[in-house]
């Protein structure tokens, strides 16, 4: 086993608590994202709260890991994260979306600490990445970078673009994290609540650039940790974590319908939602 029982336990207490302050926060702002936010909250929580060398009271420090969510969209999943990392306090989040809040509908490393990257534009997230990363080869830097991609945004060319470089340059300090929840909010439609999948076989496409491919359970914390400890034992390559999510992930009547890429909680939903969670954390 890669982490205790206890690990374990804090890392699902934090997810829940990710879940809900998302929910609580779209329906307090009355806009925002959340099923993408849902899928990719046990990947961020993993991240920052076991993988990733960080230092909450010191968010430029020259050595930590750098984290870029390129599907900047559901940014709301990061902030809820970096609130209950302790980067800037919990209560801020009501102040989602606001004309002055530091909390914007994308991310703004300009404003906020604990950012690396602005992202919204989706499929430049992980360009960003490998600047990132190539910088750190060149300086002699021994911190990792890590890059959370949608599969919605993997149909963009730039992503590919990125790929083909980051193996050029033998990139393993790159981690990118495929969230691959298979639900976009535009595309064909295959029933009333299923779309065709975004991408198809990203795992043969990334080895076909010539990276090194992981796949797993994007919800399971065990796998998740041990994923991203074997990623940093390959040499020569970067690696891409596969892994397979939930769109919604958490709450019965989310999870894998489209309609809730970017829908406000109804008072009934949050109250029905925020149940859900707590009687999942017992």
């Amino acid at each position: 086993m890669s982490i205790s029982e206890e690990k374990k336990e804090l890392l699902k207490k934090k997810s829940n608590e990710t879940r809900r302050l998302i929910i609580e926060t779209v329906h307090h702002a009355g806009a925002g994202h959340v099923g993408g936010p849902m899928s990719a909250t046990d990947l961020i929580v993993s991240l920052y709260f076991d993988v990733m060398n960080i230092r909450e009271n010191e968010p430029n420090w020259k050595n930590r890991d750098r984290f870029i969510l390129s599907k900047g969209h559901s940014a709301i999943a990061l902030y809820a994260v970096l609130a209950l990392r302790e980067y800037f306090p919990v209560e801020e989040m009501k102040t989602f979306d606001s004309i002055d809040s530091r909390l914007q509908g994308h991310p703004d490393m300009t404003i906020l600490p604990g950012i690396d990257m602005s992202t919204g534009s989706l499929g430049q997230g992980i360009s960003a990445a490998v600047g990132m990363a190539l910088a750190a080869k060149l300086s002699g830097e021994d911190y990792y970078t890590y890059c959370m991609i949608g599969d919605g945004e993997s149909q963009e060319g730039q992503v590919w673009e990125a790929a083909d470089t980051a193996s050029k340059y033998e990139l393993d300090n790159l981690i990118v994290i495929l969230d691959y929840n298979k639900l976009q909010q535009y595309g064909w439609t295959r029933s009333d609540n299923n779309r065709e999948i975004p991408i198809t076989s990203p795992q043969t496409r990334f080895e076909a650039f010539g990276w090194n491919v992981i796949e797993m359970d994007g919800h399971d914390y065990e796998a998740i940790i041990e994923a991203c400890k074997e990623a940093k034992k390959v040499k020569g390559k970067p690696t891409v974590l596969v892994a397979h999510t939930v769109k919604g992930k958490g709450i019965s009547f989310m999870e894998n319908d489209y309609l809730w890429h970017s829908r406000v909680p109804t008072d009934e939903e949050l109250e029905n939602g925020i149940k859900e969670l707590e009687e999942a954390s017992k």
